[in-house]
């Protein structure tokens, strides 16, 4: 039992890392958003006022979520009943879809290609498929700022989250994290149309990534000590500044990278043309350059990494019984 469970683990990290999410393959967050799309409609349909439309928007999760991991459980027993590696195979590419190494290395390497070619209106663009911030005026130092907070941030719900979930429950319980993100990425905002509707779902992300966060900025220390970072900076930067962001989780990772490349993050953003602040984290010591989203792909690979390992020594430690 233990070696199977690191097998999967193992097997749907490097899958992921080397298919990525391929657009000919169908991807279960697909399903997950039409879903997420016709409820909502349904429940717009039949309830309007705001204290009823917060109620409903407890139905969002329950059916979601317990849908996503109903039907998934459901698979694999099927599977497994025609033959076992059958459902192992099925497992490992499952658990693969909920991660994405791959997809968030390309992502940040993309904007740093253009940097590096010096293509500013191209590395603006690309930025712009990853952050919901207005980016046409960017100039470099910012382009990097929002790519390297875009990678930390991500590499917790990415990577981590969905990894320790398939560590306590296999595919079924990392596709309800994986649930649990969409919903937050497609009703999760605090604006008109969705803060009654969309509460229950942003309250379950916070509360799915809160232990994975932080376990996320203690695994971003240690792969600064192994990359002759400032891991002893990035510790006190998670201390002191990691609660000063908005979310309750973003702050872990963003911080621990912003102290460990001795950089500062956060500052002004502009969306739809309004302009937000969000607070500092770090400490300005020199400009952000192009070379720091390298340094933050890289912090990202080792993090994901030590987290497998630890994963292999927690199934060692319980004999492997997170999976029965």
């Amino acid at each position: 039992m233990m070696g199977w469970a690191i097998f999967i683990l193992w097997a749907a990290y490097v899958l992921d890392l080397i298919i990525g999410d391929p657009r000919w393959l169908p991807h279960p967050v697909i399903g997950m958003g039409n879903g997420i799309k016709r409820l909502e409609k349904m429940i717009r349909k039949n309830v309007s006022h705001p204290a009823k439309l917060k109620q409903a928007g407890m139905l969002l999760p329950v059916i979601i979520v317990g849908g996503a991991f109903a039907i998934t459980w459901v698979a694999l027993r099927g599977l497994h009943m025609i033959h076992p590696w059958l459902a192992t195979g099925a497992e490992v590419v499952l658990i693969a879809t909920t991660i994405a190494t791959k997809g968030l290395k390309d992502a940040g390497m993309e904007v740093y290609g253009h940097l590096n070619r010096g293509d500013l209106p191209s590395a603006r663009q690309a930025l712009g498929m990853i952050v919901g911030r207005d980016t046409i005026h960017l100039e470099e130092p910012e382009i990097v700022r929002g790519t390297v907070e875009t990678v930390a941030e991500n590499i917790v719900d990415a990577i981590v989250s969905p990894l320790f979930f398939a560590l306590i429950g296999g595919a079924p319980l990392a596709m309800a994290y994986r649930a649990v993100n969409t919903l937050d990425s497609m009703v999760g905002y605090k604006n008109d149309k969705y803060i009654n509707l969309g509460w229950a779902s942003a309250r379950l992300d916070d509360i799915a990534n809160f232990i994975p966060a932080r376990i996320t900025a203690v695994l971003l220390v240690a792969s600064s000590w192994i990359m002759r970072l400032d891991y002893k900076k990035s510790y006190r930067t998670i201390r002191h500044d990691a609660r000063l962001h908005p979310s309750p989780n973003s702050g872990f990772p963003e911080s621990a990278v912003a102290g460990a490349l001795g950089i500062r993050l956060g500052g002004e953003n502009v969306y739809h043309g309004v302009v937000s602040f969000r607070a500092y984290m770090g400490e300005f010591s020199r400009p952000m350059t192009k070379g720091d989203i390298l340094s933050t792909v890289r912090l990202m690979l080792f993090a994901s990494l030590l987290f497998l390992m630890l994963c292999m020594l927690v199934l060692w430690t319980m004999g492997g019984t997170l999976w029965s």
